[in-house]
Parts: C-alpha cells; sequence; structure tokens
C-alpha cells in the first residue's frame, strides 16, 4: 500500500463529509478479516498503518514458559529474539504481515472505501428526504413494467404500484405527475420513496399547495373522504370570521378547486364546512343533496337523515358513494329516509306536524 490511500481518504473526508477514522475503522476490521480467512485464525490480531501509507499486521500472545496453544502463546524463547526484556506472563506484539498481503490490503482497501462511500450517500439522502414523508412531490415516469410505473423524484427511485394508482391516470414516460410521499425507505440500492396517487394525503397536499390561507392558518383542513379516481369529500373552517372557508378553497371562478381536478384528472370534489354540531356536520357532508331534518343519536354515534323524495337518490349517491363518502368524513353512522316533496311545500304547521310524527314513528 502507498500513501495514496490516504491522501484518497483525505479527499473523500472534504468532498463527501465521511470521516478519515470512520473509514479507517472499518478498514481496519475488514483487514483483520481477509488476513484471519487468507493466512490463519490467529486470536488477536492488531493492524497499523504507518506514515508512509503501508499496511502492517501484528500478531500479539501470552508469553508462556511451555506452549500449549499456538494460536495464542508464544515461548518465552522465541519472545525475547522479538525482544529481549519479555518475561512469562507479558503479551508479545510482533509483525506478522505476509509478503503477498500488500495485494491483498489493497483490494480489501477499495471495497471498504466504496462501500462506505455508498453507505454515507444513502444515509445523506434518507436523511435529506426523510423530512418529506406526509407531503406532496413532483415525479417523472422513466419506465412503465406491466401495471408498474418506475418514477424519479429529485434523483430518488420509486414505483407506483398498481393499487397506488387512480384508474383515470394514464401513464407515459417523460409525463410528469404530483404523488403523495407515504414513507421513505432505506433500501439496499440506495433511498426508495413509497408514493401513491390515491391516498387521501394528495388531496390535501394538492389544495396546500392552491390555497396560500391553508399555510397561513387561515383555513384548516378537518377530515378527508376519498374513494381514488372517483370522487373525495373534504370539510375545511375558517379561523376568522370574514373568511369563508369553502368559497376561499373553491376560488375566484372555481380556479382553485379546479387546478386540483385537473391534477387528479377529473376526480370530484366536495368541499364542505365544518362544524363542532355534529348535526350540521352531517347536513353538510350529504351535500349536493338537501337536508329536511336530522335526528343525533350521540350514544351509537348515528344521525336520522330526512331529505325530500326527489333528492333520496342525490343524497345516496351513484352505489351509495354520497352517503358512504359523507358517513367517513364526519365518523357518524348515517340512516336516509325521505319525505314527499308535496309535504315540504305545506304551511309551516303541517311541515311541523309531519317532522313531529316522522320523528315519533323513527322512534318506534
Amino acid at each position: 500500500m502507498s500513501a495514496e490511500l490516504f491522501n484518497l481518504l483525505d479527499e473523500i473526508e472534504e468532498e463527501k463529509g465521511i470521516s478519515k477514522d470512520v473509514v479507517l475503522d472499518a478498514l481496519e476490521s475488514a483487514l483483520i478479516s481477509a488476513y484471519k480467512k487468507n493466512f490463519g485464525a490467529v486470536e488477536d490480531i492488531n493492524v497499523k498503518f504507518s506514515d508512509d501509507g503501508d499496511i502492517r499486521i501484528f500478531a500479539r500472545k501470552e508469553v508462556v514458559e511451555e506452549v500449549e496453544d499456538r494460536e495464542t502463546q508464544i515461548s518465552l524463547e522465541d519472545a525475547q529474539k522479538i525482544k529481549g526484556d519479555y518475561k512469562a506472563g507479558d503479551v508479545a506484539e510482533f509483525e506478522v504481515t505476509p509478503d503477498s498481503f500488500g495485494r491483498i490490503a489493497a483490494q480489501t482497501a477499495r471495497q471498504v472505501v466504496f462501500q462506505r462511500i455508498r453507505e454515507a450517500e444513502r444515509e445523506k439522502m434518507v436523511d435529506e428526504y426523510s423530512d418529506r414523508e406526509n407531503s406532496i412531490a413532483s415525479a417523472i415516469v422513466r419506465k412503465i413494467e406491466r401495471r408498474n410505473v418506475m418514477l424519479e423524484i429529485d434523483g430518488a427511485e420509486s414505483v407506483l404500484m398498481p393499487n397506488e394508482q387512480v384508474k383515470h391516470d394514464n401513464y407515459r414516460v417523460g409525463e410528469r405527475y404530483k404523488v403523495f410521499v407515504v414513507e421513505v425507505a432505506d433500501s439496499i440500492k440506495g433511498v426508495h420513496l413509497v408514493v401513491s396517487r390515491s391516498h387521501p394525503g394528495l388531496v390535501r397536499c394538492l389544495f396546500e399547495l392552491e390555497v396560500p390561507e391553508i399555510a397561513q392558518g387561515i383555513i384548516e383542513f378537518k377530515g378527508i373522504s376519498r374513494e381514488a379516481g372517483s370522487r373525495s369529500k373534504i370539510a375545511v373552517a375558517s379561523t376568522m370570521d370574514n373568511v369563508d372557508p369553502v368559497g376561499t378553497c373553491i376560488g375566484p371562478k372555481g380556479m382553485r378547486v379546479q387546478n386540483v381536478i385537473d391534477e387528479l384528472r377529473g376526480e370530484k370534489i366536495d368541499i364542505i364546512r365544518y362544524s363542532d354540531d355534529p348535526a350540521e356536520y352531517v347536513s353538510n357532508a350529504l351535500s349536493p343533496a338537501d337536508v329536511v331534518s336530522i335526528e343525533v343519536f350521540p350514544e351509537n354515534k348515528m344521525c336520522k337523515v330526512v331529505v325530500p323524495e326527489s333528492q333520496l337518490s342525490l343524497a345516496i349517491g351513484k352505489e351509495g358513494q354520497n352517503v358512504r363518502l359523507a358517513a367517513r368524513l364526519t365518523g357518524w353512522k348515517i340512516d336516509l329516509s325521505s319525505i314527499p316533496d308535496n309535504e315540504i311545500k305545506k304551511g309551516d304547521k303541517t311541515l311541523e306536524a309531519a317532522f313531529e310524527q316522522l320523528g315519533n314513528e323513527l322512534l318506534t
């Protein structure tokens, strides 16, 4: 070995921030293993690096009058040939570097240095990307293998699995998509980002990009329920009385919500006003259907909701989607029923009587 190794370690420390001492410690362990593998299993081995770059191997053995174990002991006579003042009970240290060890040492050093560089770069990338979990990222499609979409995100690789895709996406190589980073994982090949296009978090992050009032803390997200590729419901609230949370998220001429819809390839989005009152919250969540009356049962966390007969199918939604998403969003079970439209249009007294009669029927 030559001083070139130490010059290289100095350059690596300066350019990549990898401590020279850390690499030398790893190299020492690797050289000891290489020596034992190729030249015998001496138990106590020490590696020394000289100033001129040479690597030397030293064995340490107990000095004894009579040798019983040659791997751990050396006779007093042989020890005194190395150093005259050794006496029984001392630990003698002597060089055992084989003539052919230089080639093995060079190869081992190269492997250790490159492995440590790869590990350090991987650790650096993990640290760099770790704060991106539960956030949005811009990804470029690099390859499509069967139904798996290979993505690149700022130099890191990722695979968009079929169960994380949405049905309206038609992926093409070179196209850019917004994805939700579910997890940052450290793999053998480097940093791997677990991403999704179907995660509800993607909807939240897209609105955060479009609605600056969210970053300012004026608008708050209170809940999201999503059936990816079809429909999402989001509940929002305002921390300022003079700011309409729904209108703010919709944006001028609907541009803010439309940008989110476009990124989600046409997925419908219902933006509803959050309320601490369960009846009002559930009523809002059933939008676009109108609610005639609602009765809350806190002990079962259930609501019995009455809607106009003409809007019952709208409240239920296609294949039950609307009421299902509303229930997920609010966390309340929803029992839907209807009242004929012509009864709703009657006078107040008749309407109140109809509601009272319907309420009694629901309770019996």
